[in-house]
């Protein structure tokens, strides 16, 4: 079996530590995924700007070869452990995920690429397809998932007004919002589930480009520290 990325993912989010652990959750989130020969033709894309939303199935290429029967999903406060194929955990035996993202730009010049939003997405992702959102086939309103039913709890996220001033003169080609970006990401509280919030240590991530930094005031609210350019 041979499969070869047909896709190319670019990302504010620069590595894999604070990415949103479902999509969606941090609607703000924007991706470009740029399409590869022989797809990167408009054809490969004709109609597909008529769907408000797509699915992405995607490689976890940082988390390759990772992969245990059991793991401890971070909706279970990283103390309980599920069996892999009972949870959305990115090390996975063949390393493939799957995300619904919204659809907001279909583009073919001077390269055929998707501009997304919602993206839990690392930057460099290879994407193996794409397939639109059938909304009366794939919204299952009587669905249910034990433990996790509903979005977490957000946490309370305090950005100082010169972190605000930095991140609101910020300006992609994707038309981020990085200051609500930061509060969506941050308020899924990104430390590790099994972790206690220490006040003294600092915690960091790379979003769009940005060395962003934070620490915990309680375990219910963080503050953020400094936002500087990498």
């Amino acid at each position: 079996m041979n499969i070869e990325p047909i896709a190319r993912v670019h990302s504010c989010f620069g590595e894999k530590f604070g990415v949103p652990r479902q999509p969606l959750l941090a609607d703000a989130s924007r991706a470009s995924i740029e399409l590869l020969p022989p797809l990167d033709v408009a054809d490969a894309v004709a109609g597909l700007e008529e769907n408000t939303h797509i699915w992405v199935i995607f490689q976890f290429h940082q988390a390759a070869g990772q992969w245990s029967a059991k793991v401890r999903p971070p909706r279970l406060g990283g103390n309980k452990k599920l069996g892999v194929l009972a949870t959305r955990s990115p090390f996975r035996p063949n390393n493939i995920g799957l995300s619904v993202v919204r659809l907001l730009e279909v583009r073919t010049s001077p390269r055929v690429e998707l501009i997304v939003g919602g993206a839990d997405l690392v930057d460099g992702t290879p994407v193996l397809d794409i397939k639109p959102y059938v909304p009366y086939a794939d919204a299952l309103p009587d669905a249910r998932n034990a433990f996790a039913d509903a979005a977490p709890e957000p946490v309370a996220v305090d950005i100082p007004e010169a972190v605000l001033k930095a991140a609101s003169a910020y300006k992609d080609d994707w038309g981020t919002d990085l200051p609500r970006l930061i509060t969506q990401v941050l308020a899924q509280d990104p430390k590790p589930a099994y972790q206690n919030p220490d006040a003294d240590r600092i915690y960091g991530m790379k979003l769009c480009g940005f060395d962003l930094r934070w620490r915990y005031l309680s375990p219910a609210q963080l503050k953020v520290v400094s936002l500087d350019p990498c």
